[in-house]
């Protein structure tokens, strides 16, 4: 099987070459049309003898790991044992838990998204999809360059005989290999391959933008092309990071589901510039505008995408989720960033003067919607950059700001909202405000519906914040300790819930605001059910933006938590209540018990609120007998505005048992919130996207969804 799959990558890094050369010849030699037609076909087939040889290795793999054969050592070192309903889940998700295995599955991907592009353009193919395809090739190239000629990369290393006893049994260390328990959770599972989906599809718009500019085609015919897939990947990236944090509000034990990881704020980073990148092909194809910042914007969504896996195995940054590095790798990701970043800047040098005929880059007033969507992508940047910054400032010489430090949650906390208020502001204002210059009479027009009802649920949500959350945050500083240092080094406590009260204003102005739009244009708007959807999944997506910044406020900024040190009495089996805000947990029992991993241990808790009872929890520790690591299992109940959040974190010399509870205000309204931002998403994707007529300021040209829905 290993001697197969090192043929497949061959074969698949021989195609890649064989296209890289056939596209550049035809691209040469593009003025003889039929010389460059026999050129580009033999280009195209040998990207889809490159994507069949990957799809070979990648079956190999998953066929090693779904049968058992310990034969290759990535599979030895990360199969999983797991038998029941996931088992064969687990087993699959074998081919992207490690760095080999992922980088083959990415380059498959990628290898993909290269055959969707040569067949969606078969009949209409012009020169820049030949040219889009080029500069996809040499991408793939680089990354299975990296498998083939890196010992340390390479997935189909043969597993050494010393593994092996004479009956082919395993033995020695090889007994003590295999998938990390952690990582035995559906949503885990689905996490990887999702951002990886992510990933390998910004490659296509990063393409066609390198296209248009070594074209010198200042067209939005790449912009149309590249649209799709730019929607496709920013809907697997928010999924992907969506799963995430789900793994880890119930796996990892500490009752968050965002804790601002190096490796969580490398799937963020290219997902906020394609908020960018979207908005900005919005007015590239109907104002034609923002040309140069969608390409430098394209270019950024790579360059951030690359990083983010330089920042998982560069071993730059510390992290949970990282794979261990090696230095081929290392540089291969580092010179892919830097050659994206100067390939968009250097291109838009040189073709200054075709991208700026004719271009009405300027903004006309500041109060207009052209100056919002600017700003708009002005913050995505910003934000995106200063991140990536943040986030390997440890790694940095100690005399730059940040330097040599690892920056705690609250640093990025002090930042990220009020950013992301200012951000969540202009979306809901921005549909409020004309092309070119706004109206007075006209904006108040249209904002008063909206303005009315905002003021009723602001008035809603003060109650809340003033009945529940700030009482809360009162009690939390009241008992001290760590978590009111944590709370006051994020400010003083009139800025922090000042900060919250004027999140939840803008979140009940863009939610009527949205939801409002949602409303008249379903109501006014005639045609194809998929043109309905265009226009409509924007404002879906802007109100659930709405939804989740009341989410984020609750449960990120007011939530308490306790430990208690349950004394138990083994005779009796019994053990003190645990009290946390107004719910009571009693001891039911604890239960020894083994998994394919190894034993578990479960504790149960009857739950009672204000002395009713209204569920029960089962947390548990459970311990790898192989590797030795240990996995909380969260009990969590859920209420419609917070969740009784239970760990079970062991219990102590003394026999106590240990107990951490938390109670995370609106948090059903984040998860709601994503759902929400998922189907608007997929409606703006699957909606038609024909090029409309450019118009005048004055006119108001008919938006897809994936900008602001009107």
């Amino acid at each position: 099987m290993s001697m197969i799959g090192l043929l497949g990558i061959l074969v698949a890094f021989a195609a890649v070459v064989i296209s890289v050369g056939c596209f550049g010849i035809g691209w040469w030699q593009r003025k003889h049309a039929e010389r460059a037609d026999n050129f580009f076909w033999g280009g195209r087939v040998a990207v889809l003898v490159a994507a069949v040889s990957l799809t070979l290795c990648c079956a190999i793999l998953v066929w090693c790991f779904m049968t058992g054969d310990n034969t290759i050592e990535y599979v030895l070192r990360y199969r999983s044992g797991a038998e029941g309903e996931l088992g064969w889940l687990y087993r699959l998700s074998g081919l992207w838990a490690g760095r080999q295995g992922s980088l083959l599955f990415w380059a498959w991907l990628i290898s993909l998204f290269n055959v969707v592009v040569l067949l969606a353009t078969r009949k209409k193919g012009e020169a820049l999809d030949n040219m889009a395809l080029l500069v996809s090739q040499v991408v793939l190239g680089c990354f299975v360059g990296v498998l083939l000629f890196s010992a340390d990369n390479m997935p189909f290393k043969a597993t050494d005989a010393i593994y092996f006893d004479a009956s082919g049994a395993l033995r020695g260390a090889a007994l003590t290999w295999g998938m990390n328990n952690l990582l035995e959770h559906w949503a885990m599972a689905i996490h990887p391959p999702t951002l990886f989906i992510g990933y390998a599809g910004l490659t296509i718009p990063f393409a066609y933008a390198i296209a248009t500019l070594v074209a010198n085609n200042e067209g939005d015919l790449w912009v149309r092309r590249a649209t799709p897939y730019t929607m496709f990947s920013w809907l697997l990236l928010g999924i992907g990071i969506g799963l995430g944090a789900v793994w880890a509000y119930v796996v990892l034990g500490w009752g968050g589901y965002w804790g601002w990881d190096p490796v969580e704020n490398a799937s963020l980073l290219p997902w906020l510039v394609c908020v960018a990148l979207v908005h900005s092909f919005t007015l590239y194809r109907q104002r034609g505008i923002f040309k140069k910042w969608a390409i430098m914007c394209a270019c950024l969504a790579f360059s951030f995408v690359i990083l983010g896996t330089f920042i998982t195995r560069s071993g730059l940054v510390q992290s949970v989720h990282s794979f261990s590095g090696d230095p081929v790798s290392t540089v291969l990701f580092l010179v892919l960033i830097v050659a994206s970043l100067l390939a968009g800047a250097a291109g838009l040098l040189v073709r200054r003067k075709g991208f700026a005929a004719g271009n009405q880059e300027d903004i006309d007033s500041l109060c207009s919607r052209d100056a919002a969507y600017y700003v708009n992508n002005l913050i995505m940047i910003v934000f995106a950059v200063l991140l990536a910054y943040m986030t390997i400032s440890a790694a940095l010489p100690s005399f730059l700001p940040f330097g040599g430090q690892s920056l705690s949650a609250g640093t990025y906390n002090a930042i990220a909202r009020p950013l992301g208020i200012v951000y969540c502001l202009l979306i809901a204002v921005c549909p409020l405000l004309g092309w070119g210059r706004t109206d007075g009479k006209a904006f108040f027009r249209k904002a008063r519906i909206p303005g009315i009802c905002a003021i009723v649920l602001f008035i809603v949500l003060m109650v809340y914040f003033c009945t529940y959350l700030l009482p809360s945050y009162n009690a939390m500083l009241a008992v001290g300790g760590e978590t009111a240092s944590g709370l006051l080094e994020q400010g003083p406590s009139w800025y922090y819930n000042g900060l919250a009260v004027v999140g939840f204003a803008v979140a009940s102005l863009l939610f009527f605001n949205a939801g409002y739009m949602v409303v008249r244009t379903a109501a006014r708007l005639k045609g194809a059910l998929r043109r309905r959807l265009a226009l409509l999944g924007g404002s879906v997506a802007h109100l659930a933006m709405a939804v989740i910044l009341v989410g984020l406020i609750g449960s990120s900024m007011y939530v308490t938590s306790a430990v208690g040190y349950l004394e138990y009495d083994e005779e009796s089996n019994t053990a003190a209540p645990m009290v946390i805000q107004d719910f009571e947990l009693r001891y039911v029992g604890q239960e020894d018990g083994t998994t394919h991993n190894g034993p578990i241990f479960t504790v149960t808790f009857d739950v009672y609120r204000d002395g009713q009872y209204v569920g029960q929890v089962s947390p548990s520790r459970e311990m790898s007998a192989t590797t030795m690591q240990t996995k909380s299992n969260a009990g969590v109940i859920g209420f419609p505005l917070e969740d009784l959040f239970v760990v079970f974190s062991g219990i102590t010399d003394e026999g106590s048992i240990v107990m951490e509870a938390k109670v995370n205000p609106l948090i059903s309204f984040v998860w709601a919130g994503f759902g929400m931002l998922i189907l608007g998403t997929l409606m703006a994707l699957f909606a038609s996207r024909r090029p409309q007529a450019k118009t005048g300021a004055s006119e108001e040209p008919e938006l897809p969804a994936s900008a602001d829905g009107k």
